[in-house]
């Protein structure tokens, strides 16, 4: 069970002392364009991400290993790959890319292209059930897949004693090896945001209704 750092006043240096430990990072949906009261939110959450990052690196450990789903290159490739994907996570990958942190690919490109096609089909509204069934089979059984290789290489590639970061959607199932600590970073904005989302989901399904 990961440790939340949201609900660590003071995580014990001596706790992970030699451990390899893994800070997770819930990627946060880009805000909708025009929409300012979203934005404020999201900039808020990447703000406070930043704050409690540079304390984890102070009490328990330098990020030495970067991690970011949908990205199947390392290097400088990989860190290009990063901003278009997300900005926020592209800004602190790139400072600590800058600062010596090695980016992995994480992604097999074959499978994650996959998972991504068949999370399409089952976007486009199937009309028929048995349609519907294979595709959520088969989007299932490539997400296994998926998440195997996620874990396998963050634990091929996370050395001794060293402190990685794993930006990642937030239900992601992924089981890491057993001798990494993953400590969920949320920071107070997250639950503010999580919070404000289900208000405009109820707002719009009372409009629908």
């Amino acid at each position: 069970m990961p440790e939340e750092l949201g609900k660590l006043e003071k995580p014990e240096a001596g706790q992970f002392a030699g451990r390899r430990k893994l800070y997770f990072i819930p990627l946060a949906a880009i805000s909708p364009e025009g929409d300012t009261e979203y934005a404020g939110h999201f900039e808020k959450y990447w703000a406070q991400v930043g704050e409690q990052l540079a304390g984890l690196e102070l009490k328990l450990g330098v990020i030495r290993k970067i991690y970011h789903e949908f990205i199947a290159e390392g290097g400088e490739a990989g860190v290009k790959t990063a901003g278009l994907l997300n900005p926020k996570s592209a800004a602190i990958i790139s400072e600590q890319f800058g600062r010596g942190a090695m980016l992995e690919a994480i992604e097999d490109e074959a499978l994650l292209g996959e998972f991504i096609d068949w999370s399409r089909c089952l976007n486009v509204g199937l009309q028929s059930e048995a349609a519907l069934s294979a595709v959520l089979k088969y989007y299932q059984e490539t997400g296994k897949k998926r998440n195997e290789h996620l874990a396998k290489r963050i634990d091929e590639t996370l050395g001794a004693g060293e402190a990685g970061i794993l930006f990642m959607r937030e239900g992601h199932q992924l089981q890491f090896a057993k001798d990494i600590q993953v400590i969920y970073v949320a920071p107070p904005a997250l639950d503010e945001l999580k919070r404000w989302l289900r208000e405009r989901a109820s707002e719009r399904d009372e409009k629908d209704k």
